[in-house]
C-alpha cells in the first residue's frame, strides 16, 4: 500500500521546490507525484474571455471527485491516467500522463487540504508556509514567465483573486497540517527531516 504525503501552502510559497528537493533525495522509482494543478476542471465549453477569467484559488475550480478516485486508487496500488492541464488556454489535453502506484505519492497544490476526504487519504499532511511579500514575488516571477501574464494583470489577479482566496479557502488549512514548513525551499532543517522521515518510510516497506 503507498504511503500518501500531502504537500499544501499559498500561491508562490516554495510548495514546488520542497517537493523536488525532497524527490531529489529518495530513490526516483519509489515516489510518484500528484499536482493539483492537473485536476482543474475542463472549461473549454467556455469562450476564451471568460476562461481567462477563471478564479483558479477557489475550490470549485477542481474537479476533487477525480483527484480522491486517483488517489483511492494508487493507495490501493492500482496505476491512474493523469490528466494534463494548461493555464495558457484553460483546457484538458486528450492525451494522459500514466502514473503507477509507488511506495511514496505526493499530492502537491495550494488547495488539497481543504477537501476532508482528500485528507483522510493522507498520511502525512505538510502545509508550506511563506511570508505574503515572498509569495507575491514569486508569483509575480511565475505568472510572467509561465503563463504569459503583463505585470497588470498579475497585480490585479494577486489583489481580487489570490490573497482573498488564500485568506478565506487556504491560510486556514494550516490547522490541519501535521507538518509546518516555513519559509519554504529555504527551510533546509524542515526538508531534511521530511525526507529522512519519508526514506524510513520506503525503507520499512522493503523490508
Amino acid at each position: 500500500m503507498s504511503f500518501i504525503i500531502g504537500i499544501a501552502g499559498g500561491t508562490g510559497s516554495g510548495k514546488t521546490t520542497v517537493v523536488r528537493k525532497v524527490i531529489e533525495s529518495l530513490p526516483k522509482d519509489e515516489v510518484a507525484i500528484i499536482p493539483q494543478d492537473s485536476y482543474y476542471k475542463d472549461n473549454s465549453h467556455l469562450p476564451i474571455e471568460e476562461r481567462q477569467e477563471i478564479n483558479f484559488d477557489h475550490p470549485r475550480s477542481l474537479e476533487f471527485k477525480l483527484l480522491i478516485d486517483h488517489i483511492k486508487k494508487l493507495k490501493e496500488g492500482k496505476a491512474v491516467q493523469q490528466p494534463i492541464y494548461s493555464y495558457l488556454t484553460c483546457m484538458r489535453s486528450e492525451e494522459t500522463i500514466h502514473v503507477e502506484a509507488k511506495k511514496v505519492i505526493i499530492v502537491e497544490g495550494i488547495l488539497i487540504l481543504q477537501n476532508s476526504q482528500l485528507r483522510d487519504l493522507m498520511d502525512i499532511k505538510v502545509y508550506v508556509d511563506a511570508d505574503n511579500d515572498d509569495r507575491l514575488m514569486r508569483v509575480i516571477h511565475r505568472d510572467l514567465i509561465e503563463r504569459g501574464r503583463s505585470v497588470n494583470k498579475v497585480l490585479e489577479r494577486y489583489e481580487k483573486t489570490v490573497k482573498p482566496m488564500h485568506l478565506q479557502f487556504i491560510e486556514p488549512t494550516k490547522r490541519y497540517a501535521d507538518v509546518i514548513i516555513p519559509q519554504g525551499g529555504n527551510n533546509k532543517v524542515g526538508i531534511d527531516l521530511l525526507s529522512s522521515m519519508l526514506e524510513k518510510k520506503i525503507h520499512l516497506g522493503n523490508e
